[in-house]
């Protein structure tokens, strides 16, 4: 895996961008470049191997996820995997508050039930909620020091804020989504760790 002080050696469009371009367009612009790379597969499949083998060195035993969305990396198959190496690992999906615009995490595995959301994304149905103690989240972009640019709803810091055992965040993206320049603003929850495509792209201390 790449160093966590090592920048990706992908160019990517975000690159370009000024600092004062605004989050609106940057995030359009990078969902954009994310839905029409020409080798999103062979970048899905290496980072389907990074997270396989970060996982091996990790204890916990329930782990959140998302439904993949927006060509988004779908983390599911090696999460299945993980679970498939001991028994008594879960995997769990978000499903939406309408009131809170929080998220809570209910178990999901193959073949369980599902229904869309608000927002039309699948979420499990009937199943047990959870509380996961590792967190993966999808990153429109991201930047130093586990700064994460999402689409801009605030569910994530709102979940996080409001669970009373924090667990251990991991933002999953193609390397090619890094903005160097990218700084976290007053409600922003720093991610503890970034995976991508190219290894390790941060770890906090």
């Amino acid at each position: 895996m790449t160093s966590s002080s090592t920048p990706p050696n992908d160019p990517s469009l975000a690159e370009s961008l000024a600092p004062a371009q605004d989050k609106a367009t940057l995030r359009r612009q990078l969902q954009a470049e994310r839905q029409t790379l020409v080798d999103r597969p062979l970048r899905a499949m290496h980072l389907q191997e990074v997270l396989r083998v970060w996982l091996m060195e990790r204890s916990e035993t329930i782990i959140g996820a998302y439904w993949p969305i927006k060509g988004e990396f779908d983390t599911l198959p090696a999460l299945f995997r993980w679970t498939e190496a001991h028994s008594g690992r879960r995997i769990a999906l978000p499903v939406m508050d309408k009131q809170t615009k929080q998220l809570s995490y209910h178990q999901w595995y193959p073949g369980c039930d599902m229904e869309e959301d608000a927002y039309g994304i699948p979420k499990p149905k009937g199943t047990a909620r959870l509380q996961p103690q590792l967190l993966l989240v999808p990153c429109v972009g991201y930047g130093p020091k586990g700064v994460r640019l999402g689409y801009g709803g605030g569910f994530f810091d709102r979940t996080l804020g409001a669970m009373t055992d924090q667990p251990h965040t991991v933002g999953l993206a193609y390397a090619n989504g890094y903005v160097p320049w990218l700084k976290a603003e007053p409600h922003d929850v720093p991610l503890m760790t970034v995976l991508t495509d190219e290894g390790l792209a941060w770890q906090a201390p």
